[in-house]
């Protein structure tokens, strides 16, 4: 696998969405996702329609990497305000910063890109993995469990 991102600066995103604490081996994505689901049409100040799969990881997470290591999924759409956030959602302020694109197609399960991300691309890169969210963009080209489906996968750099 040979996938080059490109490098884009993302200024702060306001969030709102629904939050789940979990870990590899303790995945909880399809709960979280079929919660959201049922009520993201609530949200009514939306900027696109994409949504964005957000994953705020502790400081060490991948340098003490174990499958059982807890961290925070969120299912989110990008808003223009937080004036109108549905009963029972959260806003998600995400900072600004640079990231490493990767234009994915794929099953959206398959995890070797995310091993060619962190022990091919990044280490070779010149960059170093920042301490901010990781997230995906689920647009319109996006299909659950079809391997024809595309995201864009975000890696923060500094």
């Amino acid at each position: 696998m040979d996938i080059a991102p490109r490098i884009e600066f993302v200024e702060d995103k306001i969030l709102v969405g629904v939050s789940l604490s979990m870990s590899l081996a303790e995945n909880k994505t399809k709960d979280l996702w079929g919660s959201f689901m049922v009520r993201n049409k609530e949200i009514k100040n939306r900027t696109n329609s994409e949504y964005i799969s957000l994953q705020v990881y502790p400081k060490d997470y991948y340098y003490n990497f174990s499958p059982v290591n807890k961290f925070v999924k969120w299912a989110l759409a990008e808003v223009t305000d937080v004036n109108v956030v549905p009963e029972g959602m959260e806003v998600f302020m995400l900072p600004k910063g640079r990231y490493a694109v990767f234009d994915y197609k794929g099953m959206p399960n398959d995890a070797t890109i995310f091993t060619y991300i962190f022990q091919e691309w990044l280490p070779h890169s010149g960059y170093q993995l920042a301490n901010r969210p990781h997230f995906e963009v689920l647009g319109d080209k996006y299909k659950n469990n079809d391997p024809n489906s595309e995201e864009q996968i975000w890696i923060p750099i500094q």
